[in-house]
């Protein structure tokens, strides 16, 4: 078979990192970093490329994904899922039946996210652990930051911090880090680890002062501090 080669460009998955109900000071804290996040962490995934087809299976899960990306683009994520009966296969379909593509693997991400988007966070977790992470520097990180997330919803905020911190050096960038690394300190914070927590913000501060977050770390460490 001839050598073929297929770029995806621009398609975007919002990683939206959500935090725990249970934690009055998260919830009113943390409220702007889920805007942020939102808005700033769109992971593109260009250079999508293959130099062959495997047995026309990538080709086939290529062209059967699309309504379910759209479905998601729309917000129709239990469709996006499980698809519509007829023209969706929907992206657990998609996982099971073109397993060993690059496509199944980011259905996985999709299916993931979809599954927070509706909190049944168990499912969630399942999903972004069965992601396989790539060498990059944003959507590996920002899925790593999204479970986490997931583990606070669960109440597992340890786990959950240590995700968010293996996500900020992953990035290693002023655009996933910070964020991160805030999420991270004002959970230590409210869960009465203020030492920990000022680490990480003078951490912000100083290795990510191009971020527009670093604008207001001297209040948080002076707050953390007393």
């Amino acid at each position: 078979m001839a050598k073929k080669q297929i770029k995806k460009q621009d398609e975007a998955i919002a990683l939206d990192v959500q935090l725990t109900k249970t934690e009055a000071f998260i919830e009113k804290n943390l409220k702007k970093i889920l805007c942020v996040i939102g808005a700033v962490v769109v992971v593109v995934l260009a250079g999508f490329l293959w130099n062959n087809y495997k047995n026309g299976k990538e080709a086939e899960a290529q062209k059967a994904i699309a309504k379910s990306q759209q479905a998601f683009a729309q917000q129709q994520f239990e469709q996006a899922l499980n698809g519509d009966g007829s023209q969706s296969a929907g992206f657990l379909r998609i996982i099971d039946e073109f397993g060993g593509t690059k496509t199944a693997n980011l259905a996985k991400l999709y299916a993931a996210i979809c599954y927070a988007k509706t909190d049944k966070f168990d499912e969630a977790v399942k999903m972004f652990e069965g992601y396989s992470q790539q060498d990059d520097q944003m959507i590996s990180p920002a899925s790593l930051a999204a479970l986490g997330n997931c583990y606070i919803q669960q109440g597992k905020n340890d786990k959950g911090v240590d995700l968010l911190l293996k996500a900020a050096k992953t990035a290693n960038n002023d655009a996933i880090s910070p964020l991160c690394l805030l999420q991270a300190a004002q959970i230590y914070e409210a869960d009465g680890k203020n030492d920990k927590a000022v680490e990480l913000y003078k951490e912000i501060k100083d290795k990510y002062f191009r971020s527009s977050l670093a604008v207001d770390m001297d209040k948080y460490i002076e707050r953390a501090s007393k």
